[in-house]
């Protein structure tokens, strides 16, 4: 879409270069892989950028890290606080752990031990809700205003998001142009960002959006022009059961990406399936919301050079196995 006024200022690729000097050093520069079968199949070029080799296991570490990196005194003292199903949540931990800094994280009752784990394991606080009764947003901010700590959202921030763009900006400094970038959807915040890489880098590139088909509020959202809030979604893709956009990730949404798609939890598990089978990795469900909209979304990929951002690999491995055995 063309470019529309916002009542707000908006990250910009500047804002994503200065992400990537903040992070180089703490953040991995995750490999591009290919796979000759995917390529055999589909008549395409596809590059995949493995964000499930980062930090902590998901591109979330470096949203985290470049907005806790920006704290002043005062919020290095008091600490930070987030809220998150699994991955913000880690990567708030291990940021904080990393500069020093205090954290709180409150997460679902329901999310994946092994990511409840791990948030604590890297020194985070964590505190448990009912995503399906109460409000985190609601509880975070009144936790915060009660210890005087700096909440860091999981994606309508700018540092955050300048943060998630730096995944693209690698997977452009290696690969080059492209002419499709699919990448998952939850609240925004990482294609918001790849998408400001892509139009620095690669102008001509597609960028796609890809979501769960229970929790399709971006696809709606991108749709009518208007931020959709939806009850929080049933699906496998735990990564993206947000109930809508954020004001910053719409915005760049609405002017950056072509198009949201989705997909069914069976054809993410197919995704996975191929992932372990063919490329030998673990990669969480909306770790696999990329590929599967490549795959399943009913574009003419052939002869087409595709990014793919594999998002995260941070998942229970008896889950895990039970998915592959079943299908679901």
């Amino acid at each position: 879409m063309p470019d529309q006024p916002t009542p707000f200022p908006l990250p910009t690729f500047a804002d994503v270069c200065a992400a990537a000097q903040r992070l180089d050093g703490h953040a991995h520069k995750t490999p591009v892989m290919r796979s000759a079968t995917l390529d055999q199949r589909t008549g395409a070029h596809i590059f995949f950028k493995c964000e499930n080799f980062q930090r902590m296991g998901a591109f979330k570490f470096r949203g985290a890290f470049n907005a806790l990196s920006r704290f002043d005194a005062g919020q290095r003292k008091a600490g930070a606080i987030a809220f998150s199903s699994g991955n913000h949540a880690q990567a708030i931990a291990l940021s904080a752990r990393l500069l020093g800094i205090p954290a709180v994280i409150l997460m679902p009752a329901d999310a994946p031990q092994a990511k409840v784990d791990a948030t604590r394991g890297y020194g985070g606080e964590v505190i448990l809700f009912d995503r399906y009764r109460q409000d985190r947003e609601v509880l975070t901010r009144e936790i915060a205003a009660q210890r005087a700590m700096t909440l860091i959202p999981p994606f309508d921030h700018t540092d955050v998001i300048a943060g998630q763009g730096t995944a693209a900006k690698e997977l452009f400094d290696e690969a080059g142009a492209l002419d499709y970038l699919f990448v998952c959807m939850g609240g925004g915040g990482l294609i918001s960002g790849c998408a400001l890489a892509a139009r620095a880098l690669s102008p001509d590139c597609q960028v796609i959006g890809v979501e769960p088909e229970a929790g399709n509020d971006g696809q709606q959202s991108f749709r009518s022009g208007t931020i959709v809030r939806i009850d929080t979604p049933k699906t496998i893709a735990d990564g993206a059961q947000t109930q809508a956009l954020g004001k910053l990730t719409f915005a760049i949404i609405r002017r950056d990406v072509q198009d949201v798609l989705t997909v069914s939890d069976a054809q993410l598990v197919q995704a996975m399936r191929f992932f372990a089978e063919r490329m030998k990795m673990v990669v969480e469900p909306t770790g696999c919301l990329g590929l599967a909209g490549a795959l399943h979304g009913g574009l003419r990929l052939q002869g087409k050079r595709v990014g793919v951002v594999v998002s995260g690999g941070n998942m229970d491995l008896q889950r895990y196995g039970e998915m592959l055995a079943s299908g679901l």
